[in-house]
């Protein structure tokens, strides 16, 4: 595979829905994007706060824009904050560097990005990694 379809991006989609259902996480967004940061398919549980959608689709965003999981992009924040910050000035404001936001592989192929907000930025990541894995793919969060 070559490229992220939307039979592929579906599959993870419900995969890390389910993983929040079986964690009983607060409502998430769940945001798939392919390497030209298309949005291949979104969806908002009930009960999902104001702005989810943004933060979500800002966690896979930034990880592709830097090439590397939203977790790596949050440690490099805090080791390069005037980087990171121009960077996303640089971006528009659309990078939200904390955990949630994975890389999509298929061996060494970059497929895509996922981006999950709801919960914890760890649990967040929890499910954008099952969703990925579910699917047959490769996570690549850091």
């Amino acid at each position: 595979m070559s490229e992220l379809t939307l039979d592929v991006a579906r599959k993870i989609l419900d995969a890390a829905l389910a993983k929040a259902v079986e964690k009983k996480l607060k409502p998430l967004v769940i945001t798939v994007l392919d390497t030209r940061g298309a949005v291949k398919v979104t969806a908002a549980q009930d009960g999902t706060s104001l702005l989810r959608a943004e933060i979500a689709h800002g966690k896979a965003y930034g990880a592709l824009a830097m090439g590397m999981g939203s977790r790596a992009l949050f440690q490099r924040a805090q080791e390069q904050a005037y980087f990171v910050s121009s960077v996303n000035a640089l971006a528009q404001g659309r990078l939200v560097p904390v955990p949630g936001g994975v890389l999509i592989q298929n061996g060494s192929t970059l497929l895509g990005a996922v981006g999950v907000s709801g919960d914890t930025s760890d649990n967040d990541e929890i499910c954008a990694i099952a969703g990925i894995e579910a699917a047959g793919l490769k996570a690549n969060p850091g």
